[in-house]
């Protein structure tokens, strides 16, 4: 697996943008860092070759339940936009 050490983390990624008060368009438009991408894909290869630590699989927990949020984020997002 490749080392991410010092890198954002989705969680710190998805709140740094939260704070910039994007608008509907902007939350729509939202995507993960290619870093944080890669990382997720990592977790996943591990996940199906079964190799994940405990801290990993914590790791690819956390980063599921943020993705259902960011859905759930950008589908209120379309709603208010389709609301106009």
């Amino acid at each position: 697996m490749t080392d991410y050490t010092g890198s954002a983390t989705i969680q710190e990624e998805v709140l740094t943008f939260l704070l910039s008060s994007p608008t509907p368009e902007q939350i729509i438009a939202f995507h993960a860092s290619d870093s944080a991408q890669a990382r997720l894909r990592d977790l996943l290869d591990a996940n199906r070759s079964g190799t994940l630590t405990s801290d990993e699989r914590a790791e690819l927990e956390e980063a599921s339940q943020i993705n259902h949020f960011v859905t759930l984020l950008k589908a209120k997002a379309h709603q208010t936009l389709a609301a106009k």
